[in-house]
């Protein structure tokens, strides 16, 4: 009993204080915003971790708490498992880094977007970071539906940040398309509750096999659209118009991660998955995966590569669902464990992206050369995300990849179709380590370009987070894997 009271209140602490501070952060002076987000931030972290310890400590595998009910239906509740333990503090964490990143970026000394830090950015930022955690912890439908639809209200706030027409037909974009990606949650909780009389996403399992598949791909139609994904995928390169750390945050580490990460939860919840499910997921994942291959192929702006990189690896993630639905479970941890890699991973390559427009003023990547010998901070930011992103051991996608990979395989032999698939985004990764080592080899050796020997010194702020990230992305994986066994 005092587990499933404790849990609980770490976990709406976690959610509630970044609202709380929000609040604050607009009825505040402007130079406490910054403040009040970065404690709220370090607050939210502190209390979501306590949850993973709590639960680590209690022996158990799961607990799950009802919050609101309506007469015997679920509608609000918490579920702490492996996996929502884990990648709360990564989202909430992420976030806190991101925030202190802020204070060195969003100022009169950046060259690319010179600016005063105005209170709207830090009070929907704060907001999105208590979101996230409310995405990862809720057990029903409509849990997910509140957080899913919070997270793109602020996601349409911060794309559109620097007011220009241009980002705000982006942010209009981003809102438009995943809203109406969101309606398949919607249908899925609609059906799900005429069903089984409540919300809760482990009463899928309860279904039989032609509501089941309804259920889950109406609830995967919401997630390829939030994880920018085949047909949905067009708002996440011109979200790129949003400041950098909003789209270090939103497209590299959390928003895109909602998608991914409220399939797994009903995936958990189903119980044996019909066949033709698998099928779509994989189908989808796979080729997802290759358009946003051979999208970022022939990208010079770093931030636009770096979003249809991100649109790939979260092709990934859904390969693995599928690998889980036709039977291997170590598909499913893979998929899990890269979406705890690669939040860490695509964070410091999207930071170095923007300390490349805070310093040199651009991040064209042709204009690029000579790093290491005039920044060797962002020189190391740039290979260790880069070697993280193809998959190159030590780094941690390597490890989420090699599980996915193998879990592949496993079930796999058996089903020429599906190992085309398998082999296809194999090939698909050693093009993807070919393309970023020819960018190393561009942007990092050699005598600096006139760009870069103009450099300005990184702000201290953002050079403290880049330390933190480029330890996260060789450690994450050896956390993820003792934590997930």
């Amino acid at each position: 009993m005092l587990l499933e009271q404790t849990l609980p209140l770490l976990a709406i602490g976690s959610i509630l204080v970044p609202f709380v501070a929000a609040l604050l952060i607009v009825a505040s002076p402007q130079r406490m915003a910054k403040g009040l987000c970065i404690v709220a931030a370090a607050i939210s972290t502190a209390l979501s971790v306590g949850a993973w310890l709590v639960l680590a400590g209690s022996g158990q595998e799961s607990v799950a708490v009802q919050l609101i009910g309506l007469g015997g239906a679920e509608v609000m509740g918490f579920v702490f498992d492996k996996m929502s333990v884990m990648l709360a503090p990564c989202f909430v964490g992420i976030g806190l880094l991101i925030a202190i990143y802020s204070v060195g970026y969003l100022n009169a000394g950046n060259r690319e977007h010179p600016d005063a830090p105005r209170r709207r950015f830090y009070a929907f930022f704060t907001v999105f970071i208590g979101a996230m955690a409310g995405v990862v912890y809720s057990s029903t439908v409509v849990g997910q539906l509140v957080f899913f639809e919070i997270t793109g209200a602020c996601s349409w706030a911060l794309i559109g940040y620097y007011d220009t027409p241009t980002a705000r037909k982006s942010a209009l974009k981003a809102l438009i398309i995943t809203h109406i990606a969101s309606l398949g949650l919607y249908v899925g909780a609609g059906a799900l509750y005429f069903q089984t009389g409540t919300f809760a996403t482990d009463a899928i399992a309860q279904l039989d096999d032609f509501w089941k598949t309804f259920v889950l791909i109406a609830v995967l139609i919401a997630a390829w659209g939030k994880s920018a994904q085949l047909p949905f995928y067009m708002w996440l390169p011109s979200a790129m118009e949003a400041p950098t750390p909003v789209s270090a945050y939103l497209h590299g580490a959390s928003m895109v991660k909602v998608g991914v990460a409220v399939f797994a939860r009903v995936l958990v919840g189903a119980g044996p998955v019909p066949e033709p499910v698998g099928w779509v997921v994989a189908v989808g994942g796979i080729l997802t995966c290759l358009f946003a291959f051979f999208m970022y192929l022939p990208q010079k702006d770093m931030k636009r590569l770096l979003a249809f990189s991100t649109i790939s690896q979260l092709a990934y993630i859904f390969l693995g669902f599928s690998f889980f639905i036709f039977g291997s479970d170590l598909a499913f941890e893979g998929s899990v464990m890269h979406m705890f890699n690669h939040a860490f991973a695509k964070t410091l390559f999207f930071l170095v992206a923007g300390a490349f427009s805070y310093t040199l003023g651009t991040r064209m990547l042709p204009k690029i050369k000579g790093v290491l010998k005039k920044q060797p901070l962002l020189g190391v930011g740039f290979a260790v995300a880069a070697l993280a992103i193809a998959g190159v051991p030590p780094m941690n996608c390597f490890f989420s990849k090699t599980a996915l990979f193998f879990g592949g395989f496993s079930v796999a032999e058996a089903n020429p179709a599906l190992m085309v698939i398998v082999i296809l985004a194999l090939v698909e990764t050693v093009g993807c380590f070919a393309w970023f080592l020819k960018w190393m080899g561009s942007v990092l050796p050699g005598e600096p370009s006139e760009t870069v020997a103009q450099a300005q010194p990184v702000p201290k702020a953002m050079q403290g987070v880049f330390v933190v990230l480029i330890v996260m992305t060789v450690a994450s994986s050896f956390i993820a894997a003792a934590w997930l066994g």
